[in-house]
C-alpha cells in the first residue's frame, strides 16, 4: 500500500506518531528526533488513507522559511500544492483580505517597522529606550492584554518594564490612538482582528472553518496567546488538531510566548493523546550526555521537573564522537584566539568551514569573535544578519561617528557614557552630549525596521554591552590610527568584520547567538563566553526566566552534530572597563557529564545521579579533631565553631582570599565556594590537584581557576 511506504525508515515513536488515528494529539519532539519529517508524514498518510483532505488541510508555522520548506517536504511526498502551509500572521492577513473585498472595504495599512513609528511618540529622552518599549508593547498584544489593563498585568507577573508602568501604559495607548488614526494595523492587529471577526461573523467563521478543516501546528512550545486564542477560534470547537513541539526548546517567553500551551495540552483537550519522539539522530552520544545532564539540572535546582527531564532525557543513534570540551582563559580575547586556532585545526584540508559555528549567548560578544578570525583569515559570516553590526542601536551609533565633526576621543566617550546610562536604566540627564542628542535623534531615521525577535534579547542591559563592544573596537582602531577619526573607524570596521563573510567560494564559519540559532545544526560548535551573568543572563532573576537560559542553553548544546567546545574567560572587557569573570554554573552539569564520559560511568538516570552528588555534598564530612562530624547543613558560625585551631586558621584564610575573590569578580562570596567547601578543604587539607578534585563540591572547572591558590595557601598551614 502506498501510504504504508511513508512508514519506512521511521523508529517505533515515529510510526506511532504518524499513524495514531486520535485527535487531538500533541507531538513533544526532542532536539533532532525528527519533527518535520513526522509532521509532514503525518499529514501524507492521513491524506492517503482517506482520513482527511489534504485540501482542507492547514499547516502553521513561524516563519516563511519553514512554510517552505513544510511545503516542499509535503510535495516530495506527493501532495503537491493542495495543502496551505503558512505562518499565523500570513494566513490571518490572506483571510482578512478576503473579508474585506467581499465587503468592499477598503484594507488598512500594514505598519510593519514599529520602532520609527514609536519614536516618535516619545519624548527625546525616551529615544533611549525606543527598542524596549517596542518590545514590551509586543508583548502585551501578545498576550491579548489592551492599554488599559497593562500596568495591572504588568504588575501581576513583575514585569521589568523600560518605563514606570502608568507612563509605559500611556504609551503603548498613544501607539494605539495613532494607528487607528491613521488607519494602519500592525502585525498582532491581523490576529486580533481575524479572531474578532471569525467570533462575530457567522458567515466568514463557517467559509473559513469549511476551507480549513484539519489543523496541524508545528513549534507549538512557541504559541502566545493571541495565536492561540486564533487558534481555538479556527477550530470553533472541533478537535481536528495536531501539534508538534518540545517544551525544553521554549526560549522565547520574554517575546510573549506561552510554552503551558505544549505543557498543558492534555489540561485543555482531556481526550488528547501525547506521544514522545525520544531518539535524537543529529547529536553524537557523548553530545546528548551533556545535554541529559544539563537538562536534569534544572530538576535539582528547582526551575525543571524530574519527570519531564528523565522523560525527555535524548537516545543516541549517530557513532561516538570525542568527549566534549571545557576550557578557560584568561581573558576575552585570549578565548577568541584559542576559538579561532581550533577552527582552523578542525577544518583540514578538505573541510568546509560552514561546518563549524561559533555560538554566543548576546551579540555583544560576537565582535571578538569576529575580529579573531579575521585576523586568522578564516572567512565567516553572521547568521541571519544578527551580528553586532546589525544591531540598530549599532547601526546608529555608527551613522553618527560617521558624521562626528569633534574629537574622535570626545565621541567615544559619550558612546560609553551612553552604555553606562542604558545599564543604570534611568532617563538622561537634561545636559546630554550633543553625539548623545543626535544619537537618539537619529533612531526614527535608522531604526526604523522591525524587530526580529531571534536576533536580540531587546534588553537595556543588552544593548549598553552592544555599545560597549563598539567602544571597545574603537579603542583598538584608536591605538593604530595617529588621527582617528568617526569616518576612518567606520571603514576600519567594516574592513575589519564585514568583508571576511564569506570567501569566494560561498563558505564562511558561522557565528551567531543562541537564539539566532535554533533549528539549525552543525557538524562541529564552539559555545564561547559561558560564564555567569551570559550563561545565565544578568538579568534573568526569577525561576521562569531562569529556566528558560537553562533551555537556551539547552538548545545551543544540541546545535553539535559530532564536536562541542566549551569555553569561558577568566576576564572580559565591556568597553572601558575590564572585570572578573566565573565560570556558568551550568558548566558544573557540563564538567560532571564530561567526567563520566572521561571515566566511562555514564549513568542511566542524570536526575538521581545530580541529586545524589547534591545529597553527597550535604552529608557530614570527617570528624573534626574533637571526635564530632561537621555537617554542611549548619550556618556558617556552626560550622566554624566546629573546627580545631588548626583546621580554623586554614578555614579563616581562605575565607579572606574567597572575600577577595568575591570583590574582585563582584559576586557573592558563595559563587566562588560556599563555607561548607572552605571547611572541608580545611580539614582534610589536599596537596595535590587530584587530592583537591576530591573534595566535595570541587570541580575541574574551579581547580582549573583556582587549584593553584587554594593550594598555595593550605600548604601555608601545612598539610594533614
Amino acid at each position: 500500500m502506498e501510504a504504508e511506504r511513508l512508514l519506512d525508515g521511521l523508529n517505533e515513536e515515529q510510526q506511532v506518531a504518524v499513524t495514531c488515528p486520535t485527535t487531538p494529539l500533541c507531538v513533544l519532539a526532542g532536539a533532532g528526533s525528527g519533527k518535520t519529517r513526522v509532521l509532514t508524514r503525518r499529514i501524507a498518510y492521513r491524506a492517503l488513507t482517506g482520513a482527511h483532505d489534504p485540501r482542507h488541510v492547514l499547516a502553521l508555522t513561524f516563519t516563511r522559511k519553514a512554510a517552505g520548506e513544510l511545503s516542499s517536504r509535503l510535495r516530495s511526498l506527493g501532495l503537491r500544492d493542495s495543502v496551505a502551509a503558512g505562518t499565523f500572521h500570513a494566513v490571518a492577513y490572506a483571510q482578512l483580505r478576503t473579508r474585506w473585498a467581499d465587503r468592499g472595504v477598503r484594507p488598512p495599512e500594514l505598519l510593519d517597522r514599529k520602532v520609527g513609528f514609536v519614536a516618535r511618540l516619545l519624548s527625546s529622552a525616551d529615544r533611549s529606550s525606543v527598542l524596549d518599549i517596542v518590545t514590551e508593547i509586543e508583548w502585551a498584544k501578545a498576550r491579548a492584554i489592551a492599554p488599559d489593563e497593562y500596568g495591572a498585568e504588568a504588575k501581576r507577573v513583575s514585569r521589568q518594564a523600560p518605563l514606570a508602568y502608568r507612563e509605559m501604559a500611556a504609551v503603548f495607548e498613544r501607539y494605539e490612538t495613532e494607528k487607528r488614526a491613521k488607519r494602519m494595523v500592525d502585525f498582532d492587529d491581523l490576529l486580533r482582528l481575524c479572531r474578532r471577526d471569525l467570533l462575530e461573523d457567522r458567515e466568514f467563521a463557517q467559509s473559513q472553518r469549511w476551507r480549513f478543516q484539519h489543523l496541524f501546528v508545528d513549534e507549538f512550545q512557541d504559541v502566545n496567546p493571541l495565536q492561540r486564542g486564533l487558534l481555538e477560534a479556527w477550530l470553533g470547537g472541533r478537535d481536528d488538531l495536531c501539534v508538534v513541539g518540545d517544551p525544553n526548546q521554549a526560549i522565547y517567553t520574554w517575546n510573549g510566548a506561552d510554552p503551558t500551551a505544549i505543557t498543558g495540552f492534555t489540561d485543555r483537550y482531556p481526550k488528547a493523546e501525547l506521544i514522545r519522539l525520544t531518539e535524537n539522530y543529529r547529536s553524537s552520544p557523548q553530545i546528548l550526555t551533556v545535554a541529559n545532564a544539563v537538562l536534569a539540572g534544572g530538576a535539582v535546582d528547582g526551575t525543571g521537573s524530574a519527570a519531564d527531564a528523565t522523560a525527555s532525557a535524548l537516545g543516541a543513534n549517530r557513532p561516538d564522537g570525542p568527549v566534549p570540551l571545557v576550557r578557560s582563559f584568561p581573558d576575552d580575547a585570549a578565548e577568541a584566539r584559542a576559538i579561532a586556532r581550533s577552527v582552523r585545526d578542525h577544518h583540514g584540508p578538505n573541510g568546509r568551514w560552514s561546518a563549524q559555528a561559533v555560538l554566543c549567548r548576546t551579540n555583544a560578544q560576537t565582535a571578538v569573535i569576529e575580529r579573531a578570525l579575521h585576523e586568522a583569515g578564516i572567512p565567516f559570516r553572521v547568521r541571519g544578519g544578527g551580528g553586532l553590526l546589525e544591531q540598530p542601536e549599532i547601526k546608529t551609533a555608527l551613522r553618527d561617528l560617521h558624521r562626528h565633526a569633534g574629537e574622535f576621543s570626545t565621541a567615544i566617550a559619550d558612546l560609553q557614557a551612553t552604555a553606562d546610562r542604558m545599564t543604570a536604566a534611568r532617563p538622561l540627564d537634561d545636559d546630554q552630549s550633543a553625539a548623545e542628542t543626535a544619537l537618539f535623534a537619529l533612531l526614527p531615521e535608522v531604526g526604523d525596521e522591525e524587530i526580529d525577535p531571534a536576533m536580540s534579547d531587546l534588553h537595556a542591559d543588552d544593548r549598553a554591552a552592544n555599545l560597549g563592544a563598539l567602544v571597545r573596537m574603537a579603542q583598538d582602531y584608536a591605538a593604530l590610527d595617529s588621527r582617528p577619526t568617526g569616518t576612518g573607524f567606520v571603514a576600519w570596521l567594516t574592513d575589519n568584520t564585514r568583508a571576511d563573510q564569506p570567501d569566494g567560494s560561498g563558505e564562511g564559519v558561522e557565528i551567531a547567538t543562541f537564539h539566532a540559532a535554533k533549528g539549525l545544526e552543525w557538524p562541529i560548535v564552539h559555545l564561547a563566553g559561558l560564564e555567569q551573568g551570559l550563561v545565565p543572563i544578568g538579568h534573568a532573576r526569577d525561576e521562569a526566566a531562569l529556566a528558560e537560559e537553562r533551555r537556551l542553553f539547552y538548545v545551543a548544546i544540541t546545535r553539535a552534530e559530532a564536536e562541542l567546545s566549551c569555553t569561558w574567560s577568566e576576564e572580559r572587557t565591556f568597553g572601558t572597563r575590564t572585570a572578573k569573570r566565573t565560570p556558568s554554573p551550568y558548566l558544573d552539569q557540563v564538567q560532571t557529564a564530561v567526567g563520566a564520559l572521561q571515566s566511562g560511568d555514564v549513568p542511566a538516570d542524570w536526575v538521581h545521579h545530580l541529586r545524589a552528588q547534591r545529597a553527597r555534598l550535604a552529608k557530614p564530612t570527617k570528624p573534626n579533631k574533637t571526635g564530632k562530624s561537621v555537617s554542611s547543613t549548619e550556618t556558617p558560625a556552626g560550622l566554624a565553631s566546629e573546627l580545631d585551631a588548626a583546621d580554623l586558621a586554614v578555614f579563616n584564610a581562605l575565607k579572606a582570599w574567597r572575600l577577595t575573590q568575591s570583590r574582585a569578580a563582584d559576586v557573592p562570596a558563595y559563587v566562588i565556594f560556599p563555607d561548607r567547601v572552605l571547611v572541608e578543604v580545611a580539614t582534610k587539607r589536599p596537596a595535590s590537584r587530584q587530592q583537591l578534585l576530591a573534595v566535595s563540591g570541587v570541580g575541574e572547572v574551579k581547580v582549573q581557576r583556582f587549584g593553584e591558590q587554594i593550594l598555595g595557601i593550605v600548604a601555608e598551614h601545612g598539610a594533614s
